[in-house]
C-alpha cells in the first residue's frame, strides 16, 4: 500500500477515537481513588468489624509511644582510636616520618534513657567507652553535651549527665515478674533512625552463659534490635521499663538480649553516688557441676556451684566453707550454676550477714558469712609449684604416672596415657593431684594407697591444681 494514501486514513481514525473518548470522559466521571468512609467519603473499609481486643492492643502500642518516647534520647559520641597501618607500622622509621602513632575520629550512636528530671541518663557502658566527646539530642531535638558520671564495664552500664531541668523521666518496672509471652516493645536509635519503636514478646529470661559480660541475667527478645539500640529502654505495657538493651546475636534474626532493670538498680544507683560500683566477695573459687560430680558427691540434680578452693582469710573460711562444698543456695535463693552464684554474691551486699547452704557429706548445712568487698580481692595469689621431672614409670590404673610435688604437696602428674581413665576425664600433665575422693594425697604413697581401696566401676571424684587453679574431675575407674 503507498504510504501517501494510507496517512490520511489514519489521522481521520484517530481523530474519531478522541472525539469517542472524549464523550466517554464527559459521561462517566470516575474518581482516581477511593476513600474510606471513615474519612468522611463513600467507600466503605475492607474490614468493617475489627476484633475490640486488636484496636486495645494498638492503642496500648500508641500510648506506650506517646508517653515513653519524650524520655528516649540519642546519644552520638566521637572517640579518638589508633589508626592499623600494617605495612608500615612495624618499620622503626615509621614514627619518625609520620611523627608517632596515627590515630583515626570514630563516631558511633546509641540511646539512653532519662533516669531524673534533672539530666541523669543510663545508657550501656560500650556506647560511651573511651569517647572524647558525648552529645544527647531529646525528644524535641534539644542538643546537649553530656559528660560520664561513671560506668560499669562487668554489667555495661553506664551514667551519664547533661545539664537541664524538668525532664521527662521514665519510670522503672520490676524485671522480677516478668513471664516468657509477655509482650516487650523496645525504644531506640537503630542505625541512627530516631526513636524507632519496635515490638515483639519476652523469649526467655535469666539467659546467662553468654560470653558477653562478666554478670550475665539476660532477657532475651525478638523485637527487633539492632545496633544503635544498645542502652535504649526495654518496656512492658504499661510503659515501665524492665530492661536496657544491650546485644544482639549478629548471625540470628529476633534474638536480643537486655539486662534487667532489678540488676541495674543496684548498679546506676551507685555509680551516681560515688561513681563507681563496688560488690560482695566471697572468697571461693568454684566450678560448675556435671551430671558426673553431681552422681559423685550424692547431689540429686547437676545444680550448685562446686567450691574448688577457698582463699585463706576470705569470708569462706572464716564462715567455715570447706573445698569439696557444693554451694547450693544463698540468702534463701537456689544457686543455678557459678555464673548465678556469683551474681547472687555480687548484689548481696558488703558487710552484711548472708546465710549460705552447702552440701557437704551428703546432707545440707546453712552457715553463716559476711561478705567482704571485692575490692578487697589479693591482686595475685601464691603459685603452687608443681613438679615437672621426668620419671618413667608405668600406668597406675588411672592411666598415670605420678611423682611427689616438689613442694611435698601433691602428687604431679609426669605423663598421662592416653585412652586412660584420667585423660579421657580431662587430667593431664603437670597436673598436681591434691585428694582423691575428698582423702587427701599429699605423697605417692597416699595417692596408691586411695587407688588401690578404690573398686573398680566405681565412681572418683579427683581434686586437681592446675597453676593458680583448683579443678575436680569425675572419672569411672576402668
Amino acid at each position: 500500500m503507498n504510504p501517501l494514501i494510507r496517512l490520511p486514513s489514519l489521522l481521520a481514525a484517530a481523530s474519531i477515537l478522541i472525539v469517542a473518548l472524549g464523550g466517554c470522559s464527559e459521561k462517566n466521571e470516575a474518581p482516581l481513588f477511593l476513600e474510606s468512609n471513615r474519612k468522611g467519603s463513600e467507600a466503605d473499609a475492607p474490614v468493617k468489624d475489627v476484633p475490640t481486643d486488636i484496636l486495645s492492643t494498638q492503642k496500648a502500642f500508641s500510648n506506650v509511644s506517646k508517653k515513653v518516647t519524650p524520655s528516649v534520647v540519642n546519644i552520638s559520641t566521637v572517640s579518638r582510636k589508633k589508626a592499623i597501618q600494617p605495612f608500615f607500622e612495624a618499620n622503626p622509621l615509621f614514627e619518625d616520618f609520620f611523627g608517632g602513632p596515627q590515630t583515626r575520629r570514630d563516631r558511633s550512636l546509641g540511646s539512653g534513657f532519662l533516669l531524673s528530671t534533672d539530666g541523669y541518663i543510663v545508657t550501656n557502658d560500650h556506647v560511651v567507652r573511651d569517647a572524647e566527646s558525648i552529645q544527647v539530642k531529646l525528644s524535641n531535638d534539644k542538643m546537649y553535651d553530656a559528660k560520664v558520671v561513671g560506668s560499669d564495664p562487668k554489667t555495661d552500664i553506664a551514667v551519664i549527665k547533661i545539664t537541664a531541668v524538668d525532664l521527662p523521666a521514665a519510670v522503672l518496672g520490676d524485671s522480677d515478674k516478668l513471664e516468657v509471652g509477655q509482650w516487650a516493645i523496645a525504644i531506640g536509635n537503630p542505625f541512627g533512625l530516631d526513636r524507632t519503636m519496635t515490638v515483639g514478646v519476652i523469649s526467655a529470661t535469666g539467659r546467662s552463659n553468654m560470653g558477653i559480660e562478666t554478670y550475665e541475667n539476660f532477657i532475651q527478645t525478638d523485637a527487633s534490635i539492632n545496633p544503635g539500640n544498645s542502652g535504649g529502654p526495654l518496656l512492658n505495657v504499661y510503659g515501665e521499663v524492665v530492661g536496657i538493651n544491650t546485644a544482639i546475636v549478629a548471625a540470628g534474626q529476633g534474638i536480643g538480649f537486655a539486662i534487667p532493670i532489678n540488676m541495674a538498680k543496684p548498679v546506676f544507683s551507685q555509680l551516681i553516688q560515688k561513681g563507681s560500683v563496688s560488690r560482695g566477695y566471697m572468697g571461693v573459687t568454684i566450678q560448675p557441676v556435671t551430671d558426673e560430680l553431681a552422681q559423685s558427691f550424692g547431689l540429686k540434680q547437676a545444680k550448685g556451684a562446686l567450691v574448688n578452693d577457698v582463699i585463706k582469710g576470705g569470708p569462706a573460711e572464716k564462715a567455715g566453707v570447706r573445698q569439696g562444698d557444693v554451694i547450693t543456695g544463698l540468702n534463701g535463693s537456689e544457686v543455678k550454676d557459678p555464673s548465678h552464684l556469683q551474681r547472687l554474691v555480687a548484689e548481696a551486699g558488703i558487710g552484711k550477714a548472708a546465710k549460705i547452704t552447702v552440701f557437704r557429706d551428703g546432707k545440707a548445712l546453712d552457715l553463716s558469712i559476711t561478705l567482704a568487698s571485692a575490692d578487697a580481692v589479693p591482686k595475685q595469689r601464691q603459685r603452687v609449684e608443681r613438679g615437672n621431672r621426668q620419671q618413667e614409670g608405668e600406668a597406675d590404673l588411672l592411666g598415670l604416672v605420678v611423682v611427689n610435688a616438689e613442694q611435698g604437696d601433691g602428687v604431679a602428674v609426669v605423663d598421662a596415657i592416653r585412652g586412660g581413665a584420667a585423660a579421657e576425664a580431662g587430667i593431664k600433665r603437670g597436673d598436681v593431684i591434691m585428694s582423691i575422693n575428698r582423702k587427701r594425697t599429699a605423697t605417692t604413697a597416699e595417692y596408691t594407697r586411695v587407688i588401690q581401696q578404690s573398686s573398680r566401676g566405681g565412681n572418683m571424684t579427683i581434686l586437681v591444681r592446675r597453676g593458680d587453679a583448683s579443678i575436680y574431675f569425675a572419672l569411672r575407674l576402668k
